[in-house]
């Protein structure tokens, strides 16, 4: 019974080793000014200014670890997460209440420690200029160090720790069998050495081994449940090289021409093939690939460019009858951009090749290649979130740059924002209402409009119109 005991003693012992030491080893690395940037803009842009040296809404936050500097790195991490938390208990958080106050500072929980640290070095180096590419270069050089540094990934290293713990519980296992097996002999009892595998298979070690994958799927399961969605960055490669930057940028098409959906309905569909032939019926030859991506969009609905028809009966077509006739297209105009047969030729099979492996899949078994474009999803909300986009671009007026950045600048399409919860909610904190010529505002809340007119206010945002309210979203 002891030496159950003292096994489970043990197990427990080099678990807890293994779990400081995998803190240690996740210590927060020193900030990249240029993560931080896309987090500052994204979390403190809209009430700080971003030269670091001007008041706004809030503060400047230029100098601001100095300010700090005489209390705990944790109280500053704790005062950017939830500052209200601080204002009667802390002394700078005093200071700096009795200063601002009324106005409240968001709350951001969902921010790391590591993201924090992104965000100061953003600052910092905004506000003694040192983000400017030449200066932070020679700041660098001077240093002998260098700047934009990555996150360090302790992978390798937790893998090391736990092969070395792993070999420490087994050695300790075995001293403590040998024991239990020379106590026996001693007091003259039948005794028999415990095998590596009798340990291994033993009621504590798997017992242990239990708990341990319980813990550890977890917080898998947790972990990948809030990412769900948040993938702030994420820019695929798409079946099809379409360029907001040439379409939202250089010829100004309205976003609400192609996603129409989005002011009159929950979701801003992907547009048909349909909607890309208003336009490319007349525009047969891109400016930036030429025939190779609208060739695509062609073949998938069954439209002879050379012929300027749609294909009859074109569903029942064989793959031979459709590669001639979009190989010919092909062929003919790289003919008339000057190169010869041959190389025409050899255009077209490369360029049939590409249509193929867009229209096509070979994961699931599709061959055709008449059919819908299979566009990959970048934005995704959990099930259990409600987002209209008609209520917001329609009755909200907002801008689709708002929450999915300069489109317009983007030649491959990227998640700009976090879609977190806490973003949401800073939003609708932030955000003002257009009262003006809305016959809905004017209906139910002219309280609103009697104290806006009486200077009681200055402005109305969405969480003053129940925008927090829990139901709201998660009805």
């Amino acid at each position: 019974m002891i030496f159950k005991s003292l096994t489970s003693r043990v197990l427990l012992i080099a678990s807890l080793l293994f779990s400081t030491m995998a803190m240690y080893g996740q210590g927060v690395a020193k900030g990249d000014d240029k993560a931080g940037k896309t987090l500052f803009q994204n979390n403190c842009a809209s009430c700080h200014n971003k030269n670091m040296k001007s008041d706004l809404t809030g503060p400047a936050l230029g100098g601001v670890e100095e300010r700090w500097a005489a209390y705990p790195r944790t109280d500053l991490y704790l005062w950017i997460r939830n500052s209200q938390s601080m204002i009667n208990s802390h002394p700078r958080g005093k200071e700096l209440w009795a200063k601002w106050q009324p106005t409240v500072m968001n709350s951001f929980n969902g921010l790391s420690d590591q993201d924090i640290e992104n965000i100061l070095a953003y600052i910092q180096c905004m506000y003694d200029g040192s983000c400017d590419p030449a200066a932070a270069a020679a700041a660098a050089g001077a240093a002998g160090g260098t700047t934009g540094a990555k996150p360090k990934n302790n992978t390798t290293l937790f893998i090391l720790l736990a092969g070395i713990l792993g070999i420490f519980a087994v050695v300790l296992a075995r001293i403590l069998s040998n024991l239990k097996y020379m106590l026996a002999v001693k007091e003259g009892q039948a005794a028999e050495r415990q095998t590596l595998k009798q340990i291994l298979l033993s009621k504590s070690v798997i017992a242990f081994a239990l708990f341990a994958a319980v813990v550890l799927g977890g917080y898998t399961t947790v972990n990948q449940a809030i990412s769900l969605g948040r993938q702030q960055g994420y820019q695929p490669d798409q079946p099809i090289k379409f360029s907001h930057t040439t379409h939202a940028g250089v010829h100004k098409i309205n976003c609400n021409y192609c996603h129409d959906s989005a002011r009159r309905s929950k979701h801003s569909s992907i547009p048909a093939a349909n909607t890309c032939m208003n336009c490319h019926r007349a525009i047969k030859v891109g400016s930036k690939y030429g025939t190779a991506e609208l060739t695509k969009i062609f073949a998938s609905i069954g439209y002879d460019p050379k012929a300027d028809k749609y294909i009859e009966n074109y569903e029942n077509l064989s793959e031979d009858d459709i590669k001639s006739t979009y190989t010919a297209w092909i062929e003919d105009n790289a003919i008339q951009a000057g190169k010869s047969p041959d190389a025409a030729i050899k255009e077209g099979g490369l360029q049939w090749d590409a249509i193929k492996e867009a229209l096509t899949d070979a994961k699931t078994g599709d061959k055709k290649i008449q059919g819908p474009i299979e566009w990959v999803r970048i934005h995704n909300l959990p099930d259990h979130v409600y987002f209209n986009h008609a209520q917001h671009v329609s009755v909200g007026k907002v801008e689709c740059q708002t929450c999915h950045g300069k489109v317009e600048e983007m030649d491959v399409l990227q998640q700009h924002a976090p879609l977190s919860m806490g973003w949401c909610i800073n939003c609708h904190r932030q955000t003002e209402v257009k009262f003006a010529d809305n016959q809905y505002y004017n209906e139910y809340y002219a309280k609103f409009h009697k104290e806006l007119q009486e200077g009681k206010r200055k402005k109305v945002t969405v969480e003053d119109i129940g925008g927090l309210e829990c139901q709201k979203c998660h009805y």
